[in-house]
């Protein structure tokens, strides 16, 4: 797995941010056709993931290569009663890896931190939906040690809960 470290995102980082937020959903496009993934993200998208959460990044050879948003507030399209009650849950939002950095341990090592993260906070569980179709990340979140709790629609999106226990 690769070594990495999620740091904390700065407020001049938003568009770069956006820009491994819009590659990721175009290469989705391409390889799925267009779907709910293929939503691009703005400055001001990013911005307002900054407001509810904490957003970190992966840098390399000074550009941003991986994000990940983590936040104490549970998002709209999430229902708590497919998961296990615990005392608190943090929320993963909006994670992406530049396309050419795809498969080689980085997505995984974004994982990894964000549960060491979650730890110190202290937080019980980590959660997150996917879209519940074959350009959904499920396959992956489940190879993280996340347990598929549920499969909803909201708004028309077919999603998937998972939770992993921390």
């Amino acid at each position: 797995m690769a070594e990495i470290a999620l740091q904390p995102a700065r407020g001049r980082d938003v568009n770069a941010i956006a820009d491994v937020l819009n590659a990721a959903a175009d290469n989705l496009t391409v390889q799925h056709g267009v779907g709910f993934w293929s939503r691009h993200s703005t400055d001001r998208g990013v911005r307002w993931l900054m407001h509810v959460g904490k957003v970190y990044v992966v840098r390399e050879r000074g550009s941003i290569v991986a994000t990940l948003t983590l936040t104490p507030r549970k998002p709209w399209a999430i229902d708590i009663e497919y998961f296990t009650r615990v005392e608190k849950a943090m929320y993963v939002l909006s994670m992406a890896v530049m396309p050419e950095q795809q498969s080689h341990g980085l997505g995984r090592a974004c994982v990894e931190e964000a549960v060491a993260i979650c730890r110190k906070v202290p937080a019980n569980a980590i959660r997150l939906d996917a879209f519940d179709s074959t350009a959904g990340a499920g396959g992956f979140y489940e190879k993280c040690g996340f347990r598929d709790v549920g499969h909803v629609t909201y708004r028309s999106v077919p999603l998937i809960y998972f939770e992993r226990l921390v």
